[in-house]
């Protein structure tokens, strides 16, 4: 980020303030109000941080109103479209594509370290099983640290290194064992002769009694799905991430602060409530229905996986993600799946209906990753796991990123305080009966 001549004259108490203006590489400018309090006494407000740059970054770049998303500048469709989720990690981590050695020492890495302690197996019995499996993704990843003190010193750069890489392997490990701990069959150890997610497919799906055998194109599917969510600039996750990062916390604890702020349901949980949403319609015989409630403001009825606090265009991975859903369906025999023909149909109302093209109430990839999800056979209660496996590398690479950057300082958001002004303490026996 580079300043530039230009400067912002703000007039406050009768005093003209110039604020520097800094330039990214692409997208808006953006004015540094650093030195705003010291000079008026005085912050900015923004709930929501929506007009605020908390960080800079050269990872995630996003164009809502394009419907751009870039990857360290690439853009996702060809990363999703030609490449694969290693070689996704390997770019967010380290800034570029990896030539043949570099994937090959970092794809060894990642697969030789997919095992976690064992003792960790037994910390899934102090759950509950019928726990809700995010909840254990949050304590078993926070409890990462308690295993591997060797990689914790966050000022050390071959721990951090350490760390990161650990993270991205031990992840489906994890998910894995969450999903098998909740429907009570044994955990399956990780394999090293499998892709990164054919591995974690066959943890999930294989069992002691058979042979399993991964299909490739359910493989590639989900590798998909990994490459989709695997950063997203400074949403609140990521946001959860950096701020508990700049206190010095390990990067373990960091990461599972990011799974319980993804554990929302405004943020994580939205491809859930968009399946929830099409098996609520059931038949496109009942859309017409549903339109108008969408349509009616005093409806509590709400169209989910439309619209997107960022995109104000079409969502790029959702293209993807419909092309994907299409495979997968086909791929498994199921030719004629109710909620594909509600997901498809709805589509197609949201691009050309009057209502929609104005509010630009565009479909997103929760519409479609939902239904490719339960397509895989995993439960409505798994998708936010699976989206925080896959988004842990986006918060690794972030969070390196602010522990070096020079300029990090601990994250201490202002408030406008609207509370009671300064009393003095009133002994109980005279403040009445």
């Amino acid at each position: 980020m580079s300043e530039t001549a230009e400067k912002a004259t703000l007039a406050v108490g009768g005093k003209q303030l110039d604020m520097p203006i800094k330039k990214g590489t692409i997208g808006p400018d953006v004015m540094d109000i650093s030195s705003l309090y010291a000079q008026a006494k005085m912050f900015t407000f923004d709930p929501g941080f929506t007009s605020t740059a908390s960080c800079e970054s050269k990872i995630t770049y996003i164009d809502g109103d394009e419907g751009v998303l870039l990857y360290r500048g690439y853009p996702i469709e060809q990363l999703a479209e030609h490449g694969d989720f290693i070689e996704t990690c390997y770019l967010l981590l380290y800034g570029n594509l990896p030539n043949l050695a570099e994937r090959k020492e970092f794809e060894d890495a990642i697969t030789h370290h997919t095992m976690i302690h064992e003792q960790m197996s037994r910390f899934f019995s102090g759950f509950r099983r019928d726990a809700h499996p995010m909840a254990v993704m949050v304590g078993t990843v926070g409890a990462l640290s308690a295993f591997y003190h060797d990689s914790t010193d966050i000022n050390d750069p071959r721990q951090r290194e350490i760390a990161s890489r650990r993270m991205i392997a031990k992840l489906p490990t994890i998910a894995a064992m969450t999903y098998k701990y909740s429907i009570g069959q044994p955990f399956v150890y990780p394999r090293n002769d499998l892709s990164y997610a054919s591995n974690f497919l066959h943890m999930c799906f294989a069992v002691p009694c058979e042979p399993y055998k991964v299909n490739p194109v359910l493989a590639r599917a989900m590798d998909r799905i990994f490459t989709l969510h695997a950063d997203h600039e400074q949403n609140a996750s990521t946001s959860t991430v950096r701020l508990a990062g700049s206190s010095g916390a390990n990067p373990f604890a960091c990461i599972a602060a990011g799974i319980a702020c993804l554990w929302g349901p405004a943020h994580g949980g939205a491809n859930e409530a968009a399946l929830e949403m099409l098996a609520e319609i059931g038949h496109v015989d009942n859309i017409p229905k549903y339109i108008a409630k969408a349509k009616d403001k005093n409806d509590p009825f709400r169209l989910m996986g439309f619209g997107h606090r960022v995109y104000k265009n079409y969502d790029p991975r959702a293209k993807i993600m419909q092309k994907t859903a299409h495979e997968v369906l086909q791929e498994l025999g199921i030719k004629d799946d109710p909620l594909l023909d509600v997901a498809v149909e709805l589509e197609q109302i949201a691009l050309k209906d009057e209502y929609f093209v104005e509010r630009k109430l565009y479909p997103n990839i929760d519409f479609y990753s939902g239904i490719t999800l339960r397509a895989l056979g995993f439960p409505t209660s798994m998708f936010t796991v699976l989206f925080a496996l896959a988004r842990t590398v986006g918060w690794i690479a972030q969070w390196r990123e602010m522990i070096e950057d020079p300029n990090q300082r601990i994250g201490r958001p202002r408030q406008l305080y609207t509370g009671a002004t300064q009393r003095d303490y009133m002994p109980m026996s005279r403040r009445g009966k």
